[in-house]
């Protein structure tokens, strides 16, 4: 989730972007000068949920892991700020005018809870990996504000796309890491744990709303998970997760979404 975005990028003379303003391209291999890092902190907690939320970030050292991995993998022109708190509700969001990243303790409580009750064998690894990739969806919003990227249609599904993105890629021996492939599966869950929690008839708010509905985001993430290794994945069409009819597209689909942020996060990844 996310406000407007503020960001201003500046051009280099010759008319290419230069979001860190040093008058050198972004993307020239001698713009180097980038020397922002992302702060993992957890805030107080009081409320019994903001507390069960709280423990399962802190105790697994999640946000700093988080952190790391954003300071190995890319430029920030300024710090960035990844907090954990207690906000009320079950949320997390990136702020454009903060500048930073919020992963609220009653979100984690929450992903607990849903697959608590779908009976997972480990609800607190599943209610982990799910806000790894709750992570990596505000992040998508974060690299579209901070370095002003365009984005067309809903930047809620946009974001989507890049914490799949993020997830999907295959390391340096040309493979998927499970366990963030699972990440994704369990993520894709999570909303149809929130369809199960909402119940009854799609209202004309859920239709307005600048998030996709919850099943059909489900979809989206089983798909892409299905499109960037479909052998490794063919469980989700054998199970009936996946209908056949949209697993059908789904490789073309992911390499497109991948091709796309290549071509816009390229100047930026370290």
């Amino acid at each position: 989730m996310v406000s407007p975005s503020t960001a201003q990028a500046s051009p280099t003379p010759t008319g290419q972007q230069d979001i860190n303003d040093n008058g050198v391209p972004d993307s020239s291999a001698d713009d180097t000068d980038w020397p922002g890092k992302m702060t993992a902190t957890y805030e107080d907690a009081t409320s019994p949920e903001a507390v069960t939320g709280r423990d399962l970030l802190k105790n697994d050292h999640l946000l700093e892991d988080l952190a790391d991995g954003i300071n190995e993998s890319l430029k920030l022109p300024f710090d960035i700020p990844l907090i954990g708190k207690q906000c009320g509700t079950a949320n997390a969001y990136w702020s454009p005018d903060a500048k930073s990243v919020t992963i609220c303790y009653e979100d984690a409580a929450d992903a607990l809870t849903i697959y608590t009750k779908a009976g997972d064998p480990d609800p607190k690894a599943s209610a982990i990996n799910s806000e790894i990739a709750t992570f990596y969806h505000e992040t998508g919003h974060m690299v579209i504000d901070i370095y002003d990227l365009p984005a067309t249609g809903r930047e809620e599904d946009v974001a989507d796309q890049l914490a799949a993105y993020i997830l999907l890629a295959p390391g340096p021996d040309g493979k998927i890491d499970p366990e963030s492939v699972q990440a994704v599966k369990d993520f894709a869950r999570e909303f149809k744990g929130y369809s199960e929690q909402r119940g009854g008839e799609i209202d004309e708010g859920q239709l307005a709303d600048v998030h996709t509905l919850d099943l059909a985001r489900m979809y989206n993430l089983e798909c892409w998970v299905y499109g960037a290794d479909p052998a490794g994945n063919a469980d989700l069409v054998s199970s009936g997760a996946l209908p056949q009819d949209r697993a059908d597209g789904c490789e073309d689909e992911y390499n497109k979404l991948s091709s796309s942020w290549d071509t816009l996060l390229g100047p930026y990844i370290k």
